[in-house]
């Protein structure tokens, strides 16, 4: 296995063999590693050496790219200071944003949009689609 700092783990990549490529990513991954070019095996393996000790992507992040990978919904980021406005049931709900993040609605903090749409609704809802932020991809 490739020991040091990360930056001389990341050097050492470039030295290695195909066999020896696979063995560090057994190693690292625990399972074998995925049948492709040295050279991608490399750059996985430098990602996932920096994830290991740098930590890996946020939860958002991760989203975001399942979801562009999946082709089949986008979801628009909120930002501090939107203004999401829903009407349900013959009532209008208007959201914002707060500057950490929190969502407030009805004189109340929320910690997400879902938690506020559960509450209007009674029942479980993605909140980025209930205001509307959650759409299908088009055929292009």
């Amino acid at each position: 296995m490739l020991s040091g700092k990360v930056t001389d783990q990341l050097s050492e990549l470039d030295g290695l063999g195909s066999a020896e490529l696979r063995r560090c990513w057994h190693e690292l991954a625990g399972e074998q590693a995925p049948q492709v070019s040295p050279k991608l095996l490399r750059l996985a393996l430098a990602y996932e050496l920096q994830a290991h000790q740098h930590g890996g992507l946020s939860r958002r992040a991760q989203q975001v790219l399942d979801q562009v990978a999946g082709g089949k919904t986008r979801t628009r980021t909120v930002q501090a200071g939107m203004r999401l406005v829903r009407e349900w049931q013959g009532t209008l709900h208007v959201a914002t944003i707060e500057p950490d993040h929190t969502v407030k609605w009805n004189g109340k903090s929320w910690n997400s949009l879902s938690e506020v749409a559960r509450a209007i609704t009674g029942t479980r809802w993605s909140g980025p689609a209930f205001f509307g932020l959650k759409h299908k991809k088009t055929a292009a």
